[in-house]
């Protein structure tokens, strides 16, 4: 059970939050408990993680401001561990650094600013920046249609139904493209460019003439048969005056 002065103050901050957003990040706490609040980071342009949209999660305790939160992140991101906690000097792994007068949105700006640096912590991991890339486009996918962790896809399609949204219009985008230009099969693309050549219809057929020469040589009549023709005619014509 939070205790009220720790009710109260995240009851301030949140709609602290919500006349000054921080940038590149929503937050919201969860609808039944006031002491699990629940974030979206945008990667922030120029970085490895641009067009990545990176849910997580943030666990109050009941004596918050005066002990810090835990932290996690559930999309899968090539900076933090998914659904550990992550140690920075605004969590619960390091509460003797912990200032009261931190809230949300510092916690937050906080959170966005480590997640652009490549300092190891605990909770951290290494990759590649194409790996990176990678999962930043696909992290708006997983956070929508998360299959391993369904009740985190459930919660993230309530509290954050503008990235629902941005997802169904990425989808309705792609179907689009995908209907207007197919992937083609270069086979098929030279079939087509030389059908014409390959393929002629019944009309290109009867349009066809043969090779010059052949057409004369069909109709002409051999010299040597037209003499030998002659020379009967003379011989037949002859025979009446040679008999006596």
């Amino acid at each position: 059970m939070a205790e009220k002065a720790c009710v109260k103050r995240l009851q301030k901050e949140y709609r602290a939050l919500c006349k000054e957003p921080v940038s590149h990040v929503v937050a919201r706490p969860a609808p039944n408990d006031i002491l699990e609040w629940h974030y979206v980071l945008e990667g922030s342009e120029g970085t490895p993680f641009a067009g990545g949209y990176y849910y997580g999660k943030i666990k109050f305790p009941p004596e918050y401001p005066f002990k810090p939160p835990g932290i996690s992140m559930t999309t899968p991101n090539g900076r933090f561990m998914t659904q550990k906690k992550i140690c920075l000097s605004m969590s619960d792994f390091h509460p003797e650094s912990w200032n009261p007068m931190w809230s949300v949105s510092s916690i937050l700006t906080g959170l966005l600013s480590f997640m652009m640096d490549n300092s190891p912590t605990t909770g951290s991991v290494t990759t590649t920046v194409a790996e990176k890339q990678k999962l930043a486009k696909a992290s708006l996918a997983f956070n929508c249609k998360n299959m391993c962790y369904p009740h985190n896809s459930a919660t993230f399609r309530k509290l954050f139904p503008e990235y629902v949204e941005k997802y169904e219009q990425q989808l309705s985008e792609q179907a689009v493209t995908d209907k207007v230009s197919p992937v083609s099969n270069p086979a098929e693309n030279t079939r087509s460019s030389l059908g014409e050549q390959e393929n002629p219809t019944r009309g290109e057929i009867n349009r066809i003439e043969p090779p010059k020469g052949v057409k004369n040589q069909r109709h002409s009549f051999p010299t040597w048969l037209l003499l030998l023709l002659v020379s009967i005619f003379g011989v037949v014509m002859a025979l009446p005056l040679l008999q006596p």
